[in-house]
């Protein structure tokens, strides 16, 4: 055995870490890691923005693929830093936890990011950084190679300006792209926009073949962002807007309700989106239900015998945006997605508690639609729970049978099982015929599931389809799934390829994402991949994915037209076929099904399967030139 002594014990210095081990910091170094780095950049100048220095943000990604950060507040210090000897920027961006947002002596009151890493670590993992300042009349510049300053900072002209610009080349050695995502970005400074009233934020992409630019300035802010969200979608009178501060905190709530069966709750601390929320969604939630079942009881709106408002049913339908702003805050990690100050609970509570009370007496009519939206809401959660704990009680007692229509594996290790979700009887026989019987379940539809994208829980457990889908994957539904208890680590929808098969395939997707979120999340969903055609010379056979392949095949290997097959529907294919083409693991393609953007996702669907028609119209009209695969 090797000894272990004091020479085995490694110090890194400056900015090692960082390139050492820089999944610590910006969470991973595929392409969310690279957008933290663009994040970190972008908040700095955000951070002067809401301290009231600056009030334009431009930010663009170069042709050379640098991405570039400008804000006009009032530049990082130049001068020499009294504890490391060199000039303040040289610090900010090679000393970790060096910033102006540490204690009561730093240049912010409030920020978002306080942990005081961001703009080193950028730094860290970037082939090179420049950095240009204006301020004290001067122009001053100063570059870095791999978080190494090639130079020291220099005065480079004389400027009546004052603000900053930091651009910086990712380090591909480090991350896994360095390609970054116009629409990912352009979302995320739409937000900030919304979020930091009177601010103009300005894009630019000037990469060839990509180039594009937007701008964004919103007077209303957080009202402007929930007309935004609500978009398309009925809404119950208008938006109500909250504003409080208690000590050196402040909060800001714009909320809605709208005719929707879900909530739309979007959270953020320093302008730092929240998606796991944190103590101030607990406060908003707390705050809402208690004010909203009092006045519903002294408004004589709950009888005493009628149960209670809970904090689901005050979220249904509701489309909110609660910010708050934090001297110190307490995130989870560097990726800062909960926000763990306990005193903010409180804060947002007794905020939002005293002005919604003032303002359901002073708007009675809308108050009503409030209470009676969420007495809908009541009375369909007992009705769901209801119709759910019998499906539940149908699948226990049923126990190894599970639905008739099923055909089970006998695996019973979900790690290995699959369930086949097929479309009609026929193609239902040929593949319960085709399976691997040891991992391979099988369960076929009849006809077109209902759509669920408008529809409540005890309706859809009325559906027997979907109700037999529900109990042959184990795991319950909606807020009583249970990860642990799926029965089935791959469910592939397979459906023909047809306009049937897509539109069947898109139900079905609807059904999950809408109530097996975390099923969708977690990888579980794939896509089966059948062929098209069946191409055959002799005793030959070649299968074709695409017409372009298809035209490949035949071409090759001298095909004739009268030895072609079009497939038209899964239920053409033998057992044999089927197996070979669509589920064998050695050879079929399956497409996995992801959620890189759960907003964008959420309003796709929302526009396919929801009840604005003209919203619909307007959607295919402007992607009718993309279709490919119509049948006529």
């Amino acid at each position: 055995m090797s000894e272990y002594k004091a020479s085995n014990i490694q110090v890194l210095e400056g900015l090692e870490p960082v390139r050492k081990r820089p999944g610590m910091y910006i969470g991973s170094t595929d392409v969310r890691g690279l957008h933290h780095l663009v994040w970190e950049v972008v908040d700095n100048s955000i951070d002067e923005a809401m301290a009231g220095h600056a009030d334009e943000i431009i930010l663009k990604i170069h042709a050379d693929g640098s991405l570039s950060v400008s804000d006009n507040g009032r530049g990082i210090p130049v001068g020499k830093h009294p504890k490391t000897g060199l000039s303040t920027v040289e610090t900010v961006l090679t000393v970790l936890h060096a910033g102006g947002k540490f204690g009561e002596g730093g240049g912010y009151k409030v920020s978002g990011g306080l942990h005081g890493v961001g703009v080193s670590v950028v730094n860290a993992l970037s082939d090179k950084v420049e950095v240009t300042v204006h301020r004290d009349g001067g122009e001053y510049f100063v570059s870095f190679a791999k978080g190494v300053p090639v130079e020291p900072l220099k005065k480079v002209g004389d400027s009546d300006q004052t603000g900053t610009t930091v651009r910086f080349w990712p380090d591909g050695s480090i991350m896994e792209t360095k390609d970054f995502i116009w629409s990912t970005i352009k979302k995320r400074i739409r937000e900030q926009a919304y979020l930091t009233r009177g601010i103009t934020l300005t894009m630019f992409d000037a990469r060839e073949g990509q180039e594009a630019a937007c701008q964004f300035y919103f007077e209303g802010g957080i009202k402007s962002f929930v007309h935004h969200l609500n978009e398309g979608i009925t809404t119950y009178g208008g938006i109500m807007h909250f504003i409080g501060e208690e000590k050196d905190t402040t909060f800001e709530v714009a909320l809605q309700y709208t005719s929707e069966f879900r909530d739309r709750v979007q959270c953020f601390a320093n302008n730092i989106a929240t998606p796991e929320g944190g103590t101030h969604l607990t406060g908003f939630k707390v705050a809402l239900a208690r004010v909203l079942n009092k006045y519903a009881r002294e408004q004589n709106l709950l009888k005493e015998k009628d149960p209670s408002f809970t904090s689901d049913d005050v979220l249904e339908g509701l489309t909110a945006v609660v910010s708050v702003k934090v001297p110190e805050p307490q995130f989870e990690g560097q990726t800062k997605g909960k926000l763990g100050n306990s005193h903010v609970r409180g804060v947002v509570e007794r905020g939002i508690g005293k002005t919604l009370e003032e303002y359901l007496m002073e708007n009675p009519k809308e108050a009503r639609l409030m209470i009676d939206k969420c007495a809908l809401a009541t009375r369909a959660r007992l009705a769901a729970r209801a119709a759910r704990e019998t499906v539940i009680r149908k699948g226990a007692l049923e126990g190894a049978s599970l639905p008739g229509k099923l055909a089970d594996c006998s695996s019973k290790d979900p790690a290995t099982s699959e369930l086949f979700i097929v479309e009609g009887d026929s193609a239902g026989g040929s593949a319960k015929q085709g399976r691997d019987r040891d991992s391979q379940a099988i369960l076929p539809l009849r006809g077109k599931i209902l759509n669920t994208e408008s529809c409540r829980l005890e309706r859809m457990l009325a559906n027997n389809e979907i109700k037999n889908l529900v109990i042959a994957m184990g795991a319950g539904i909606g807020d009583t799934y249970e990860q642990g208890k799926l029965r089935y680590h791959k469910i592939v929808i397979m459906t023909d390829a047809d306009v049937d098969g897509a539109h069947i395939r898109t139900l079905l997707l609807t059904l999950l994402y809408r109530h097996f979120k975390p099923l969708v999340q977690a990888g579980h969903i794939f896509i089966a991949q059948p062929p098209l055609y069946k191409l055959s010379k002799g005793k030959k056979t070649w299968y074709a994915m695409t017409d372009e392949e298809k035209d490949e095949i035949m071409a090759e290997h001298e095909v004739k037209g009268e030895n072609m097959q079009r497939y038209k529907g899964l239920g053409e294919m033998n057992p044999e076929q089927l197996w070979e083409t669509t589920m064998d693991p050695e050879t079929r393609t399956i497409a996995q099904v992801t959620i890189e953007d759960a907003e964008k996702a959420d309003h796709i669907f929302r526009v396919l399967m929801g009840d604005d028609v003209a919203s619909r119209r307007k959607f295919i009209q402007t992607h009718a030139s993309e279709v490919k695969d119509l049948d006529i």
